[in-house]
C-alpha cells in the first residue's frame, strides 16, 4: 500500500527500483521463453529482442512514454517473427500502466488509441480468422490503461487528504501560538496594571507619613503614622500576593510551552499549554472588585464616588472594565495635583454595551500633555495605550480627554451580547 499510496515521479530511489523491478521481470520472461509454447523457441535475435525489450523499464517513471517506445520497438518485431509471444508481455503491461499512473487521462487515451490501432490491424493481416483474440487482446489492454487511471486517481485522491491534514495541523498550530502570544500579552498587562497601581498607592501613601513627621515633629501625631504604615504593608501584601500568583502561572506557562522546549512535540505541546494557561491563572478580576478599588483610593486620599448599575457581566468584559477604572484611577491619583482630588467612577449599561465612565477634577490633564488618568508613570500615551487595549480586546471603544469643566475623563464602551444585557 506504499509503494501504491507513493507518488511515483517523486519516489526514492526509483531508478533504483525500477532497474530490479525490471530484472525480475526479465527473469520469469526468460524462464517462460525456455519452457518453449506457442510460436517458435527464440533464437540469437529473439534472445536479444527478449532482454532489450526490458531495458526501457529501467526510465519507465521518468521517460513513460520513451519507454513504451521502447518497449513496443523490441516487442513489435519479437512478435512478427513468431517467437513464443508469452514471455514480453509482462514488459508490455507494466509499461502500458506506467503510462497510464504517471500522465493525464488525455495522454492515457491517445497511448491506448495508438497501440490498439497497430495491433489489430497486424492481428488482421497476420490472422484474419482470429478476431476474437483481438478483441480478447483489445481487452486487456483496455483493462491495464483503466487501472493504472484508477490507481493515478487513488494516489492523487490520498495526496489531497495529506495537503488537508497537514494545513490543518499546521492552522491549529498557528492558532495555538497566537493564543499563547495573546495569553502573554494579557499577563504583561495584568502586571503593568498591578505594579502600577500598588507602587502609586505606595508612593502616596509614603508621601502622606513623610508629611506627618516633618509637618509638626513636636506634636507628631503617631495614629496618623501607623495608620499610613499599615496602609502602605496592606498594599504590599496585595500586591505581593497578586505578583507571586502571576508569576507562578508564567513559570508553568513557559514550562509547557517552552520557548525552549522540545520543537519535535508538536503543536499539541502548545495548544494544551494555553488551555494549561489558562486552568491556572485563576478567576478574572471582575465589576465586583471595584469597591476595593474604590477602597485603595481612597486610603491614597481621593475622594471616590463609585455607581455601579450593571448586573451579569460576562467575565471578560468585566475583567477589562476593572482594569480600565484600575488604570484611570491610578493615575488620577497620581497625576490628579490636588489633595482635595475628587474622582467619580461610574458603570451602566445602555444600548447593548457596558459603559464605564472614570472622571476626576484635578488638574493633571490641563497641561496638553494629555496629563490625568491618560498618564501612566510619567510617560505620556502609555497608560491610554494600555486602557485602549483593554477596551479593544472586547471589541469595545474608548476616549480620554480633559473633561467639560476641569479634570479628565475616561469614557468606555464594552459592547454585551443581547442576551447578558440585564
Amino acid at each position: 500500500m506504499s509503494a501504491v499510496n507513493r507518488e511515483p515521479l517523486t519516489a526514492p530511489h526509483r531508478t533504483r527500483n525500477d532497474a530490479v523491478l525490471a530484472v525480475c521481470v526479465a527473469v520469469p520472461a526468460v524462464a517462460l521463453a525456455r519452457t518453449g509454447g506457442e510460436g517458435i523457441r527464440p533464437d540469437h535475435l529473439g534472445w536479444t529482442l527478449l532482454l532489450a525489450g526490458h531495458v526501457p523499464l529501467v526510465g519507465r517513471r521518468r521517460r513513460p512514454v520513451v519507454a513504451l517506445l521502447g518497449v513496443a520497438a523490441c516487442v513489435a518485431p519479437y512478435q512478427a517473427l513468431d517467437y513464443n509471444p508469452a514471455p514480453p508481455i509482462p514488459a508490455t503491461v507494466l509499461a502500458l500502466y506506467t503510462v497510464a499512473a504517471t500522465g493525464t487521462v488525455r495522454r492515457t487515451l491517445l497511448t491506448g488509441a495508438a497501440v490498439l490501432g497497430p495491433t489489430a490491424i497486424g492481428n488482421g493481416l497476420v490472422n484474419p480468422m482470429g478476431a476474437l483474440e483481438s478483441l480478447e487482446i483489445s481487452g486487456w489492454i483496455i483493462a491495464v490503461l483503466f487501472v493504472g487511471i484508477a490507481v493515478r486517481y487513488y494516489r492523487l485522491y490520498v495526496a489531497s487528504i495529506v495537503e488537508r491534514a497537514e494545513r490543518a495541523e499546521r492552522t491549529r498550530e498557528e492558532e495555538a501560538r497566537r493564543r499563547v502570544a495573546e495569553e502573554r500579552l494579557r499577563m504583561a498587562r495584568d502586571l503593568h496594571d498591578l505594579l502600577a497601581h500598588s507602587i502609586t498607592l505606595i508612593g502616596v501613601q509614603t508621601s502622606v507619613a513623610a508629611h506627618v513627621l516633618t509637618a509638626d515633629p513636636e506634636r507628631l501625631d503617631r495614629k496618623a503614622v501607623a495608620r499610613a504604615l499599615d496602609d502602605i504593608a496592606g498594599t504590599c501584601r496585595t500586591a505581593r500576593a497578586e505578583l507571586r500568583t502571576t508569576l507562578e502561572v508564567l513559570r508553568a506557562h513557559d514550562t509547557v510551552v517552552g520557548v525552549g522546549a522540545d520543537p519535535g512535540a508538536g503543536p499539541g505541546s502548545v495548544s494544551g499549554s494555553v488551555s494549561g494557561a489558562e486552568d491556572m491563572r485563576g478567576p478574572l478580576p471582575g465589576i465586583d472588585g471595584l469597591a476595593d478599588l474604590a477602597e485603595t483610593g481612597r486610603v491614597a486620599g481621593a475622594k471616590v464616588e463609585l455607581s455601579v448599575r450593571a448586573d451579569d457581566i460576562p467575565s471578560s468584559v468585566g475583567a477589562a472594565a476593572y482594569r480600565i477604572v484600575q488604570e484611570a484611577l491610578t493615575n488620577a491619583v497620581r497625576h490628579g495635583g490636588r489633595e482635595d482630588l475628587t474622582v467619580r467612577v461610574g458603570l451602566w449599561t445602555a444600548d447593548g454595551a457596558l459603559r464605564v465612565s472614570v472622571r476626576d477634577d484635578g488638574t493633571g490633564g490641563d497641561d496638553g500633555s494629555g496629563g490625568g488618568a491618560g498618564l501612566s508613570d510619567g510617560m505620556p500615551g502609555f497608560g491610554l495605550i494600555g486602557m485602549r487595549e483593554r477596551a479593544r480586546s472586547v471589541g469595545g471603544t474608548l476616549d480620554a480627554g480633559p473633561g467639560p469643566a476641569e479634570g479628565f475623563e475616561v469614557t468606555a464602551a464594552l459592547p454585551l451580547s443581547r442576551e447578558d444585557v440585564r
